[in-house]
């Protein structure tokens, strides 16, 4: 809401929202599920771009995540994806090339129970728990906090693995 000062991640760039606005109307506040467009006080258009996220800097504001491990399930591979492979991955609005970097262990995709612990390798329809690295600042959340911010599509030469 007007007045409120955010922070914007991965960048960390914080200042005070002026204005928001939806369909071109002002209103008083964003609520979640609202899509509104903000204005914000001496920011430069070269400081934000797609794919960052603008929080309450005082209230666990959005940061840059190094690296984040993730619940992964293959769809859609022709071959065998281990640790080094680096598609891009589809988060909130940013398209950020993630490396597997470590694959920690293979799961039953429906219960979630450990089936081998740090595979080699997993292939279509296999679910995986995975260490991924941004290849670029990137920022993720944990699904259970804030379920928008940790959910994500891998994508491979523009097809969904």
């Amino acid at each position: 809401k007007a007045g409120m000062v955010v922070t914007f991640a991965p960048t960390n760039v914080t200042t005070e929202v002026k204005s928001v606005e939806m369909h071109h109307e002002q209103l008083e506040q964003g609520v979640p599920g609202d899509n509104v467009g903000f204005n914000v006080k001496n920011v430069s258009v070269k400081d934000i771009r797609r794919g960052n996220v603008a929080s309450d800097s005082k209230n666990d504001p959005a940061k840059e995540a190094a690296s984040f491990t993730a619940q992964v399930i293959i769809l859609n591979h022709p071959g065998q994806i281990g640790a080094g492979y680096a598609p891009v991955l589809d988060c909130h609005t940013a398209h950020i090339a993630c490396k597997f970097a470590e694959l920690i262990e293979k799961i039953d995709r429906r219960t979630g129970k450990s089936i081998e612990e740090k595979p080699k390798f997993v292939k279509s329809g296999d679910a995986c728990i995975a260490k991924l690295v941004p290849s670029k600042p990137m920022c993720v959340e944990s699904y259970n906090e804030y379920p928008p911010l940790g959910r994500f599509a891998v994508r491979d030469m523009r097809q969904t693995v």
